[in-house]
C-alpha cells in the first residue's frame, strides 16, 4: 500500500536558506570577479557563514556583532610579532571569552571564523593592508547576508499576509458567509 502523504526533507525554510545562501554566493562571487584587486573570496565565506537556516534579524545581527568581534580581536593582535600560531590561540581565547562576556555564545563560530580569516597570513606578508583588505571583505560578506535576510524577512511577511488573507476569503466562502 502506498503512502498517502509523504514528507519532503526540503522544507521551505531549507528551500529559502537555499536560496539565501545562493544568491548571496553570487553577489560576493560578482565582486571576486570583478575587483580582483581585493581578497573578496573572504565575502563568500562570511556571507554563508553570517546567513542563518532560520529568518531571525536577531541571529542575523547576533552574527554580524560575532564577526565584527573576530575581525576587531583580529586587528589588535595582528601587529604582535610573534608565532602565528600563538596569536591565534590568544585570539580564539579572546573571542570566546569576550562573547561568552556579550552573551553570544550560539554566535561565536562566526567570530572564531573571522578572527581566522584576518589572522593567517603567510609570514611573508604580514602588513596591514592584508588585514585591513580582509576585514573589509568580512564586512560586505555579513552586509550582504543582512541585507539578503531583512529582504527575505520582507518578502516572507507580504507572503504570510497574503496567505492569511486567501484563507480567511476561502474560509467564509465555504461556511456560506456565516
Amino acid at each position: 500500500m502506498k503512502a498517502k502523504y509523504t514528507v519532503s526533507p526540503l522544507t521551505i525554510s531549507t528551500s529559502l536558506y537555499l536560496l539565501k545562501c545562493i544568491i548571496g554566493i553570487i553577489i560576493c562571487y560578482i565582486l571576486y570577479k570583478e575587483v580582483p584587486a581585493y581578497p573578496f573570496y573572504w565575502s563568500m565565506v562570511s556571507v554563508v557563514i553570517t546567513i542563518s537556516p532560520d529568518n531571525s534579524n536577531k541571529l542575523a545581527y547576533d552574527r554580524i556583532i560575532a564577526n565584527m568581534l573576530g575581525c576587531g580581536v583580529a586587528l589588535c593582535l595582528y601587529p604582535i610579532h610573534v608565532s602565528s600560531m600563538i596569536i591565534l590561540c590568544a585570539g580564539v581565547a579572546i573571542t570566546i571569552i569576550a562573547g561568552t562576556l556579550l552573551r553570544i555564545t550560539a554566535v561565536l563560530r562566526s567570530a572564531l571564523a573571522a578572527l581566522v580569516i584576518v589572522i593567517v597570513t603567510e609570514e611573508s606578508h604580514r602588513e596591514w593592508l592584508v588585514a585591513l583588505e580582509r576585514v573589509g571583505c568580512v564586512v560586505v560578506g555579513c552586509t550582504v547576508a543582512l541585507g539578503l535576510t531583512l529582504l527575505f524577512n520582507v518578502i516572507l511577511k507580504i507572503f504570510n499576509k497574503r496567505f492569511q488573507k486567501e484563507e480567511s476569503l476561502t474560509e467564509v466562502m465555504d461556511t456560506g458567509g456565516e
